[in-house]
């Protein structure tokens, strides 16, 4: 019989250092097999054969390998479905133990569940640790037991749990001996996974403590470089939340509050998993009645609403599969309320383009803007797209880069006058939520 191995299975932890669920398999003393599984059913579901998160994965592995075989180590990684995956590693080794990191999405857990009684069924064990968040699920509670649903308190309580050991790192350098000693194996290229690379950089992991320092001032211009476009990497934890948060905590607290927001919408996913799922958190916002036209729709993701605002920000997402965050808020408005679409239909075209898509923070953010969703904008909150651009682009910086045709004769006119589609929305949304009341 072959000598028992522990395996380690990457998902939204892409590091070697600082990473839970690696040092807890590492510190198990027998050797550990780090594994990836390029998930068939993620990847077979996507469109775009040049989806740019499909190949920065590709690329953070990559890192990964040179890594581990400058130690003579190596990572397994395989494309197909995780528990046929784990049916074939159980065939190839004697696993004592698979370690891995918490995943909330409804998907993951679902894939747990079915990897967990797979590995069950043959005696193998499988554990779980927090990683992504610096608290997660039950960890911030009200007083009563029940969770927040509104941010300012849940920050407050949020803050008042920090000491020392919440930003403690998990020194997988210092058990490093024990990742299994193996010959190199070679990560499926991206063509025969039937993708192909863009062709695109992708942001940095650094950043400067200037930009942090900075960050309340600048970080509402989407003209200037006022922020860290770090996103990304949180999402697929190529850099450590504990490291990050430990670092800007003493620079910027309006920073902080951003990590904060993600795992306040990573909380409200956890205990109402009904929102990962296209319900409305606030139910009576199920009845909006959307107008849902087509030919707006596709104008909106083109961006050709003759607002040049929302058709830059549009632009710099279907671009780069990056949007500003203050941009993000303004053409989200505008989908919702000035064309009555229905937030879903937003929600899912940025799941398709964004680079950093993480589904707690999508869905948070769009149904923040719909005013259906927890701690929400009000329903008569409007964005004024010009009023919006005269306080946060007055010089046209930004819509000069994206939407440099803005002044001549072809750009289209606006396609829903201003106060036309406001009168309309606080129409539509209050015969629906006057009702409720």
């Amino acid at each position: 019989m072959k000598d028992p191995i522990n395996i380690f299975w990457f998902r939204r932890d892409l590091r070697l250092h600082d990473n839970a669920g690696l040092f807890h398999a590492l510190k198990a003393g027998i050797p550990v097999l780090p594994v990836f599984i390029f998930d068939r059913n993620i990847l077979d579901k996507l469109e775009n054969r040049k989806d740019r998160r499909v190949e920065f994965i590709h690329h953070a592995l990559t890192g990964i390998q040179d890594q581990l075989k400058a130690i003579g180590r190596t990572i397994e990684v395989f494309h197909g479905f995780p528990d046929k995956v784990f049916e074939e590693l159980a065939r190839t080794y004697t696993i004592a133990n698979v370690y891995t990191n918490h995943d909330v999405e409804p998907y993951a857990g679902e894939r747990d569940a079915e990897v967990a009684e797979t590995l069950s069924k043959k005696g193998i064990g499988f554990h779980t640790y927090k990683d992504q968040v610096i608290f997660e699920k039950g960890e911030v509670l009200k007083d009563d037991g029940t969770p927040y649903t509104v941010f300012t308190p849940y920050s407050r309580k949020w803050k008042s749990h920090l000491n020392a050991s919440s930003f403690a790192s998990y020194l997988v350098e210092d058990h490093s001996q024990h990742f299994l000693r193996k010959t190199v194996h070679p990560i499926p290229t991206l063509e025969s996974m039937g993708f192909e690379p863009a062709g695109l950089q992708f942001p940095p992991e650094s950043f400067t403590d200037e930009v942090i320092a900075n960050y309340a001032t600048n970080r509402n211009y989407p003209g200037m470089p006022g922020t860290t476009r770090l996103g990304v990497h949180l999402r697929f934890g190529t850099i450590s939340i504990r490291e990050l948060a430990r670092h800007v905590a003493p620079l910027s607290e309006t920073f902080l509050n951003e990590l904060i927001w993600r795992e306040f919408y990573q909380m409200i996913l956890w205990h109402f998993p009904r929102v990962g799922k296209g319900h409305a958190f606030k139910p009576a916002y199920e009845h909006i009645p959307w107008r849902n036209n087509e030919e707006e729709f596709a104008r909106w993701c083109e961006g050709n609403t003759g607002y040049p605002i929302v058709d830059a920000g549009m632009r710099e997402l279907n671009a780069t599969g990056f949007m500003h965050n203050r941009v993000r808020m303004i053409v989200a408005s505008f989908l919702c309320k000035h064309l009555l679409i229905d937030w879903r239909w937003g929600e899912a075209y940025f799941a398709e383009k964004l680079l950093d898509f993480d589904l707690a923070s999508n869905n948070g953010g769009w149904q923040w803007a719909a005013g259906s969703g927890c701690d929400a904008a009000p329903y008569f909150r409007i964005f004024n797209p010009r009023l919006q651009t005269e306080k946060f682009d007055k010089d046209l910086v930004y819509i000069r880069r994206w939407v440099p045709e803005f002044q001549e004769f072809t750009y289209p006119k606006p396609i829903v006058e201003h106060e036309f589609a406001r009168k309309r929305c606080l129409e539509a949304y209050g015969s629906v939520l006057k009702a409720e009341a």
